[in-house]
Order: C-alpha cells, then sequence, then structure tokens
C-alpha cells in the first residue's frame, strides 16, 4: 500500500468515528441509551445479570484460548468439549485496534488473524456443539462484534495479509469486513441446513475501552478528557451483543447487522453473495477446515 493510500486509509477510518461519536453525543444530550428491552417488563441486562447470579452459586471455571493461536483455539475447543455442557451463545468479541506491523504464531497479519480468522475457526468448531444445544423455538445463537469502521473497509482478496504495504487502519477496517461477510455466510449455511442456530452481527459503537493505545495521539487526549461524554461506557457498548443474545425478538432470525439494538443496513459490499463464498472458502484453506458450502447448496 502507498503511503498515500494509507493516508487515505487513515482518514477515512477517523473520519468514521468522529461521526459515530457525534451520533452518540447527540444521543446522550437528548436522552442517553436506554438498557435494551426484554420480556415480562424486564431488560436484556436484567436476563444476563439474573443467570450470572444463578451461575455464581456453582462452580465458575474459566478456559485459556489465545485466539491469535489457531493451535490455541484447536485446545480450547477440545477441552470444553470434554466437559459435556450445552452452548446456548458464542459471543464472539475480541480484538486489536491499529496495531503496528505483527503477525500470529500462524503467520497471519495480527488483525485478520486475531479478529477475524480466529472468531472464523473457533465459530466452526464449536458449531456441533451450538446445534445439538439450539432447538426449534430455542435457538441457539452466534454473535459476532464487528464496528463502524467496517464500512469504509475493503477486502483486498490477493492481498489479505497486507503484504504489499500495510496500513493499521485498512487492516483493522478490512478485519471488521471480513467479520461482516463471515457472519452472512454462516447464516445462509445454518439456513440452508436447518439448524437450530443463528447468526447475527452487532456495532457497539465507540466505547470507553484500553482498545484505543495504538491511535492517533490527539484522539487519545479527546478520549481522556471526554471519553465519558463522548463514548459509550463499557455497559452501553455490550448491550446490544446481549440484546442479540437474549431477545426473543430474534429467536430463529440471523444475518442481522444490529447497531443500538436496531437492524439496519450494513456495507453493500458485504451482501454480496460471491465475496462471501470466496472468503469463506479462502479461510477455510487458511485455517485448515472443511469448505461444506458446495455440499449444502448443492444438496
Amino acid at each position: 500500500m502507498s503511503p498515500l493510500s494509507a493516508a487515505r486509509a487513515a482518514v477515512r477510518v477517523y473520519a468514521a468515528g468522529a461521526a459515530v461519536v457525534l451520533a452518540q453525543l447527540v444521543r446522550r444530550c437528548v436522552g442517553g441509551f436506554a438498557e435494551p428491552a426484554g420480556n415480562n417488563d424486564s431488560s436484556a441486562p436484567d436476563v444476563v445479570r439474573k443467570i450470572q447470579e444463578e451461575t455464581l452459586n456453582d462452580k465458575v471455571e474459566f478456559l485459556y484460548c489465545d485466539l491469535a493461536s489457531l493451535r490455541s483455539i484447536r485446545q480450547f475447543v477440545q477441552k470444553f468439549k470434554k466437559k459435556k455442557i450445552p452452548l446456548h451463545v458464542l459471543v464472539n468479541n475480541a480484538g486489536v485496534m491499529m496495531v503496528p506491523e505483527r503477525t500470529t504464531e500462524d503467520g497471519f497479519e495480527e488483525h485478520f488473524g486475531l479478529n477475524y480468522l480466529g472468531h472464523f475457526l473457533l465459530t466452526n468448531l464449536l458449531l456441533d456443539t451450538l446445534k445439538e444445544s439450539g432447538a426449534p423455538g430455542r435457538s441457539a445463537r452466534v454473535v459476532t462484534v464487528s464496528s463502524a469502521t467496517h464500512y469504509i473497509g475493503e477486502l483486498d482478496m490477493d492481498d489479505l495479509q497486507g503484504s504489499r504495504g500495510y496500513s493499521p487502519h485498512a487492516a483493522y477496517a478490512q478485519s471488521k469486513l471480513a467479520l461482516v461477510l463471515f457472519t452472512y455466510h454462516l447464516q445462509r449455511l445454518l439456513a440452508a441446513q436447518g439448524s437450530p442456530v443463528t447468526a447475527n452481527v452487532v456495532d457497539p459503537g465507540v466505547v470507553n475501552t484500553d482498545l484505543y493505545r495504538h491511535v492517533f495521539w490527539g484522539t487519545r487526549l479527546i478520549k481522556k478528557l471526554f471519553g465519558w461524554w463522548f463514548f459509550k461506557t463499557p455497559d452501553e457498548g455490550a448491550w446490544t451483543s446481549v440484546y442479540a443474545a437474549v431477545t426473543p425478538d430474534l429467536e430463529g432470525l440471523g444475518g442481522r447487522y444490529l447497531y443500538n439494538e436496531k437492524e439496519t443496513k450494513s456495507l453493500a459490499v458485504t451482501y454480496d453473495l460471491d465475496l462471501q463464498t470466496e472468503l469463506w472458502a479462502r479461510s477455510c484453506q487458511m485455517t485448515g477446515i472443511t469448505d461444506v458450502t458446495q455440499d449444502t447448496f448443492s444438496g
């Protein structure tokens, strides 16, 4: 990537972020962010808190998984499956943002390898457990976290690793774009198979977290001074993911892009079925899993 293209990518990323921050500021000034509604006068976060309280009465166990390592992901899935427990919701939420050029232990550019391929492999290896856990009228759910940055992303199928010239901004946007394409293709496969599993993608907005350590110093300064007002709190940023995970409104429904708990349109190219299929096939090759697309749609 030429210096001019890299600069263009940076400007577009920060412009997209500024637009989201401005919209959030306006909303905060006219009423703020309300917790998403649930069933029976309870909010979706209330449902999650109830689950947490019930879970804490039992033994809580954490399993280590490094999404920048295909080996670690496979080891995690093996350990999880040995426990013989159901999996009703999988939230793909890990990620890095605008990091310096570096690679995962498998040699993938870090944004693409961790933000996208790690979740791609994890989801595919857990699909059989999700399918066993879901049932008609009570689907298991895959919730994948993208961002508004996907709107300015460009997917270069000839250079997914940015080997021709690295831009942290372009790499981050590409990884978020890939997650949307992945979700839509996954939903198509699940629907064609008649699986009791749905897949949706969410946009949390601009959230006040530690994810911004590699961004432009001016952005870090604004976050430090005004983040409490301009940015969403971590709880507010999580609400759309929680909504997608538990709301009855989405029972049996997938292939949605959700922002502030409402369905909205993603970038036009994300609906390109050929591009979805091409990226999925390439991702299967990179992660060493079987591509079932042709068998699914031809059957």
